[in-house]
């Protein structure tokens, strides 16, 4: 059996720790090549002597030198570095042939584009790649022969759910419909007054997921969402209006695809990423996850409804830049990624990420989305103005 060398970027957050899990069950079939992490120095420390990589990359010199200190003493010699360049040499090392793609927002975009050109397996968990660069990140994968596989748990979904060779066009597969599931997070029922003093703690309390706080902050907004219509966009070349969002309050079908002859192919689970990690990672095979079967006694029922777009105006903004095309999505990112960090910080309420992001792209021209220096030039640009309306105390 070829065991498979593993770089995990953003090893520390929910998706690395649950990639590491996964690894530690089939030491067999994988093994650790890089882990990267930004801040979290004692965690990183633990898995480097753990698994024992090649590799560790951090966000900046001051940490580097904190997580080479704890090292010092064990019996890992793994090398110690830090900052973008030292991402992109993680993600293309050539013993690691499968990179999970965890980073958090635009920070993993320029690694992951280069695991691409190295014709990487990419375990695609940021979708913020896909957001941000979505036309060059699926040419660059069809160029150098790369394999991308979605972790999302939605698009692992509706990739388990559509036919082996759906690259030939979604129509000619009969494909009439993706149905991307969303929970809708810890808010989906409270009176639209309420929501003008939700609290950071409040937000990141997910009724069903565990998920670090910018993500958790974005399923309450319902942009997580928004982006998820993005990144299907992308990864199954799909127009925004084949594309529907159902919120299904109990997760338990992570998504489904509808079909011209009335049938609906749908995946289900219990909310456990280690489940889609583990499908990417042994795909086409399946291997254990670690993650207890479906009890559909226990469930008893399921429930759907539309999306409310007035309540969620965050998901009305990204159907909105898919339209428009270009550099939209990036702008639209950069914006509600200050605007997450504000609200977080005590900066900005809950309903001012919306207003902030709207007022972004009200301002803002989106251009063509020619190079990676465009996407990168619109989101620091998108960066700028929304710090400043944070500053001005715009939306408080």
């Amino acid at each position: 059996m070829t065991r498979h060398g593993v770089t995990v970027l953003g090893a520390t957050g929910s998706i690395g720790q649950s990639t590491l899990d996964v690894i530690r069950r089939h030491p067999e079939r994988y093994r650790v090549v890089a882990l990267t992490a930004h801040r979290q120095v004692e965690r990183l420390v633990a898995d480097c002597i753990e698994f024992n990589p090649q590799l560790a990359v951090v966000g900046d010199a001051r940490t580097a030198a904190q997580v080479q200190e704890r090292l010092a003493a064990t019996a890992c010699r793994c090398e110690v570095t830090w900052g973008t360049e030292a991402l992109v040499t993680a993600a293309t090392l050539p013993d690691a042939d499968m990179i999970m793609a965890a980073i958090v927002g635009a920070a993993g975009l320029e690694p992951t584009l280069a695991a691409a050109r190295a014709g990487k397996r990419i375990l695609l968990a940021n979708k913020e790649v896909l957001v941000m660069a979505g036309e060059l990140f699926m040419h660059a994968v069809r160029t150098h022969g790369a394999t991308l596989l979605p972790v999302d748990s939605e698009h692992n979904a509706i990739f388990q759910s559509l036919p082996a060779d759906f690259a030939r066009g979604l129509a000619a597969c009969g494909v009439q419909k993706i149905l991307l599931t969303a929970s809708g997070g810890p808010f989906r029922s409270k009176a639209l007054s309420e929501l003008a003093h939700v609290t950071p703690e409040q937000a990141c309390a997910h009724p069903n997921w565990v998920m670090g706080r910018k993500i958790s902050v974005d399923s309450a907004t319902m942009m997580n969402k928004g982006l998820e219509v993005i990144e299907a966009r992308w990864l199954f070349d799909a127009p925004p209006e084949m594309i529907q969002v159902v919120v299904h309050p109990q997760s338990v079908i992570h998504s489904a695809v509808q079909y011209a002859d009335g049938s609906v192919l749908a995946q289900m689970g219990n909310p456990d990423m280690r489940t889609p990690i583990a499908y990417a990672m042994a795909w086409p095979e399946r291997i254990a996850a670690g993650v207890e079967p479906l009890d559909l006694f226990r469930i008893a029922r399921l429930d759907f409804y539309a999306p409310d777009f007035e309540r969620f105006r965050c998901l009305q903004l990204a159907y909105d830049v898919l339209h428009a095309g270009g550099t939209a999505p990036a702008i639209l990112n950069a914006a509600n990624e200050v605007a997450v960090a504000a609200f977080l910080d005590g900066q900005l309420p809950f309903l001012g990420i919306a207003r902030l992001n709207e007022s972004v792209l009200q301002s803002l021209a989106a251009g063509p989305e020619g190079s990676l220096a465009d996407v990168v030039a619109a989101d620091a640009e998108a960066r700028h103005l929304a710090t400043g309306l944070v500053r001005e105390r715009r939306f408080a």
